[in-house]
């Protein structure tokens, strides 16, 4: 952690600054108050200006963590970076649970950063370590936890961690890790896409399950098919529309009926898609080519597309099991995941849209068109189209009155690859 992280947070780590904190938080004042006011306000009641910044500057984070830690911020603290990090905690809900009704006595969270999924953990009533190697960072886990007595932070580094602490043969011990997926250089920080310059590595992770412990891990997104150990589930997951991480389960929190998964979390419940099947050997459908573009085109949730189970998606919620049903639902393109279907169906694992009219994609085309149907509003989707959509709109809207969206047409546009040729879909979203 910086220097200047360290001291943001050196403030609040005070008994006078977590108070401080927690009684404007409580009052809500600083929300309608002037920051520079608050600031020469509480320095005049006899604060320091270290505790000050550090008090307005949690007061700023913990705003910004409502959306992932809800009511739970009351008494939580925060770094910019480690928030930013953190899982959900809708998201760390459904990871306590796997560990919970894999029956472990304890789970011991290796790089638990600001303890997001510790404290999922520790709200079930298992005991939790949350192992975390920045000091500055474990104190203000130890500020998160310490609702709980049955958690506890401890400072070290993952692999000395386990090293040091060899489980009782008579407990069983579940492990949680999120690996640092990034390296921090003098111009910021790069992400890394190498599983074994991760911090812990993969096969770290891998030797914890070959020695038959309960493993989790969180990886990025984008984690390629091919470094997916051949006996992990793969669970991809999506809440609110943002494909957020990718997860290998190992052994009792694993599912023996499941290889690879797609769970998606909406503000009205979670839904899961799954197959046993390994990747690359989902079920063939029809593929029809441009001339498939009528009815409805669907855009399946990015945790289906991460997790290869488009055409699975397409033959359990439309085809009723019949692959050969062209009607029920058809892929214009096999490399592109943009399914159509005759008829309207609503499904938690893609939004539907209904199809307007198929254009060529030629931009004098897409403008005249654009001219002609008094567009004020233009949204762009694309698949398999090496185009930037902000680039795009700007050239198509050229000499539109964009400035009334109110007073034109709201068009949608799918731009996608059908073999060789590009084409735009204009559809209206359902």
């Amino acid at each position: 952690m910086s220097d200047s992280t360290a001291a943001d947070l050196a403030g609040v780590l005070t008994p006078e600054g977590f108070k401080l904190l927690n009684q404007l938080w409580r009052d809500g004042d600083y929300a309608t108050v002037d920051t520079l006011k608050l600031a020469e306000r509480l320095r005049a009641d006899g604060y320091t200006p270290g505790v000050v910044n550090s008090v307005l500057t949690q007061l700023k984070l913990r705003t910004q963590a409502e959306v992932k830690f809800g009511p739970f911020v009351d008494q939580m603290i925060f770094t910019d970076a480690g928030l930013q990090q953190a899982t959900s905690l809708q998201v760390a809900a459904h990871h306590a649970r796997r560990f919970a009704r894999a029956g472990v006595d304890e789970v011991v969270d290796l790089g638990a950063g600001l303890g997001a999924d510790a404290l999922a953990i520790a709200g079930l009533d298992i005991p939790v370590t949350a192992v975390e190697i920045d000091e500055t960072t474990a104190a203000a886990t130890t500020i998160n936890l310490m609702a709980f007595p049955h958690a506890k932070v401890q400072v070290a580094d993952a692999m000395d961690w386990i090293h040091d602490h060899p489980a009782d043969e008579h407990t069983t011990r579940g492990f949680w890790l999120d690996p640092a997926r990034r390296k921090t250089h003098s111009h910021g920080t790069v992400r890394i896409f190498d599983p074994e310059a991760f911090s812990p590595p993969l096969s770290f992770v891998e030797s914890l399950a070959d020695a038959g412990h309960a493993v989790g891990v969180k990886l990025g997104p984008a984690l390629a098919h091919n470094v997916i150990p051949d006996n992990a589930e793969a669970q991809w997951v999506s809440l609110h529309g943002s494909v957020v991480e990718a997860v290998l389960w190992f052994n009792m929190v694993q599912r023996s009926d499941v290889r690879r998964a797609a769970l998606v979390i909406t503000p009205s419940g979670a839904a899961e898609l799954t197959s046993t099947t390994d990747f690359g050997a989902s079920p063939d459908v029809p593929i029809e080519g441009i001339e498939g573009a009528t009815g409805y085109l669907y855009e399946p949730d990015g945790a289906v597309i991460r997790a290869g189970l488009v055409t699975d998606l397409m033959i359990e919620h439309f085809m009723v099991d019949d692959p050969t049903d062209a009607a029920a639902a058809r892929q214009l393109d096999e490399h592109i995941a943009y399914f159509c279907s005759d008829a309207y169906a609503e499904t938690p694992f893609a939004t539907g849209y209904r199809i307007l009219e198929v254009l060529p994609y030629k931009i004098k085309t897409l403008r005249r068109y654009v001219q002609e149907h008094g567009v004020t509003r233009l949204d762009i989707k694309k698949r398999g189209v090496d185009v930037a959509p902000e680039e795009l709109r700007r050239t198509l809207m050229q000499g539109q009155n964009s400035k009334k969206p109110a007073s034109g047409e709201h068009l949608t546009l799918v731009l996608t690859r059908v073999g060789d040729e590009r084409y735009a879909i204009v559809v209206d979203p359902v």
